[in-house]
């Protein structure tokens, strides 16, 4: 996500990892297509903008396009 978030959009997603890294936000953690689907509904409805959606790598990575 572009920017980072407050103590109250941190409360939404408690249940991800959050980093804070300058001038976005990542979320990350296990979800199923409908766990997906939910966090996308999420971050819509607190009005954030959603950036990039990535799968880890099987060591924990992000890969980089």
């Amino acid at each position: 996500m572009a920017g980072t978030i407050g103590p109250a959009a941190r409360e939404a997603f408690a249940d991800l990892e959050i980093t804070v890294e300058p001038g976005s936000t990542v979320l990350a953690g296990e979800l199923d297509q409908a766990g997906l689907h939910g966090v996308i509904e999420r971050i819509a409805s607190l009005g954030l903008e959603l950036v990039d959606i990535r799968r880890r790598t099987a060591d924990g990575e992000f890969p980089w396009p």
